[in-house]
């Protein structure tokens, strides 16, 4: 089975634009995007903020919105050069982070919650654990690579489905990774494999 892992390279480091500048880029960005159904401005702008604050020159981003139900299309990926919504799609949360709704987080390794921030996904690898899936290391807060050795994957799983809402009332939860619908990997790693960026949000 084909999983993805994050390229372990660092990101190079440069200074942030100003936070007029970003606002008025992210409010642009939002519009051109037509995201009021995915997201508020604010957390757009949030995320586009924390995004532009380090120099990745990532072409597609992927932002997984936890201050959503886990029932509702939550994972939005965007191509920042044709600053278009390619894809929206089911993400789960960790067993120790909620039921339907995400409520706490963490990097603790063993903690089975979710881990916020932001990660650039890596070149496709295989493993046993988990089926086809992205990866990434957390990208700091000035571009380089994070010192947090927590592994991240985004996976596929057959509890993140219809199905699964239609029988629990939310989606089923992994042990801390954003699994994603199994249907939906082979799109992901398309879009996100060598050098995409994955932000998980919450307020």
């Amino acid at each position: 089975m084909s999983t993805s892992i994050v390229d372990a390279a660092a990101v190079a480091a440069s200074a942030p634009p100003s936070s007029t500048t970003v606002r008025s880029e992210a409010d642009l960005l939002y519009a051109d995007l037509d995201l009021a159904n995915d997201m508020a401005a604010e957390e757009f702008s949030a995320v586009y903020a924390a995004v532009q604050d380090r120099t990745t020159g990532a072409h597609m981003l992927a932002i997984a919105d936890m201050t959503r139900p886990s029932t509702e299309p939550r994972l939005t990926v965007i191509d920042l050069d044709a600053r278009v919504v390619v894809m929206r799609t089911l993400v789960a949360h960790g067993q120790g982070t909620g039921e339907l709704m995400a409520e706490y987080f963490s990097n603790t390794e063993g903690s089975h919650q979710t881990s916020l921030g932001l990660y650039r996904v890596g070149a496709e690898i295989r493993q046993p654990k988990t089926r086809a899936g992205l990866a990434a290391p957390r990208v700091g807060s000035r571009g380089e690579r994070s010192t947090l050795s927590r592994q991240i994957i985004m996976h596929g799983a057959d509890y993140v489905s219809e199905e699964f809402i239609a029988v629990h009332g939310r989606l089923g939860r992994s042990w801390g990774c954003p699994a994603v619908p199994q249907a939906e990997m082979a799109k992901l790693t398309k879009l996100l494999g060598d050098g995409g960026l994955l932000y998980v949000h919450y307020r």
